[in-house]
């Protein structure tokens, strides 16, 4: 029992939550209550699962001794030694396995761009631990591109269209998040356990960071007015979710600007009131879409 909890500590199942963009697009469309749509996203959480965790193998196996130097990271499996390498391999392929069967018999070869978009982001991410962690703003594109790549996948499954307001609000907010954990970590490591964060200051993260949040509310807000938008809907209540939004951004920053590393998942997850606030907005947004 105590071996399956430490595979599960190597897949990093608590950052599955990143995942749950995959159901943005069918949320936001309106068509969350549609069977089929919603079976093919839940089973594409469940791909996407698992090959992220294929990719976080793979980056703890290239990084065993720069972890072991790491306060946190150093409690990961692989550089404590309660998984041996051998050990993660045979799990990322059995991982891939699975993963590639569902994408198939599930999903359909008809979903081809979808496999696609797996494949772009586990090559992404394997050129990141090879190499491309070490190149400043390409390590943090790549961060970003890994969150708009979930928004696309779930897009794609589904069949339905990303709105453009929308593709920017993510990308957007995904780079706040992306510097917002370089900063964390230059204040609490210096530039111990990264070589790229050598090429990074404080102030440079900090004013990119504000442009940032700032363009994310702009284009969330756009996305509230839009005419396409507001025909889904079939009323003009969205915008009344902006300020719910721009307190989820204040509490976030409130949060990495404090005694944090940054992770946006352990941001979330550690922080009640902001999970609180998230439920809130949840709630408003399911109401306003389904409900009015």
């Amino acid at each position: 029992m105590s071996k399956i909890k430490e595979y599960m500590k190597l897949m990093r199942i608590k950052h599955y939550l990143k995942n749950v963009l995959i159901f943005l697009p069918l949320v936001f469309s309106g068509e969350l209550l549609d069977i089929h749509n919603l079976t093919n996203c839940i089973v594409g959480f469940i791909i996407f699962s698992f090959t992220s965790s294929i990719v976080y193998i793979i980056n703890d196996i290239k990084d065993i001794e720069n972890d072991k130097k790491h306060p946190i990271k150093k409690k990961r499996p692989l550089p404590l030694g309660t998984v041996s390498k051998e050990e993660a391999i045979i799990l990322a392929l059995v991982l891939g396995v699975i993963a590639i069967t569902l994408s198939i018999f599930v999903i359909g070869y008809e979903r081809i761009i979808a496999i696609m978009l797996l494949l772009l982001y586990l090559a992404i991410n394997v050129a990141y631990s090879f190499g491309l962690k070490k190149k400043p703003i390409v390590d943090i594109v790549i961060l970003v591109a890994g969150f708009l790549i979930r928004v696309l996948y779930g897009a794609v499954i589904t069949d339905i269209e990303l709105s453009n307001w929308l593709y920017l609000t993510v990308i957007s907010g995904a780079f706040y998040m992306g510097l917002g954990k370089r900063r964390n970590e230059i204040l609490k490591q210096g530039d111990k356990s990264r070589e790229v964060l050598k090429c990074y200051t404080k102030d440079f993260l900090d004013k990119n960071m504000y442009v940032c949040v700032a363009l994310c509310i702009v284009f969330y807000s756009l996305w509230c007015v839009d005419p396409t938008t507001l025909l889904k809907t079939g009323n003009n209540l969205l915008i009344w979710t902006v300020p719910v939004i721009m307190i989820i951004l204040m509490k976030y920053s409130l949060d990495i600007e404090g005694d944090s590393y940054g992770d946006p998942v352990d941001v979330i997850v550690n922080d009640k009131i902001l999970l609180l606030i998230v439920l809130i907005y949840a709630l408003f947004m399911f109401g306003i879409i389904y409900i009015i």
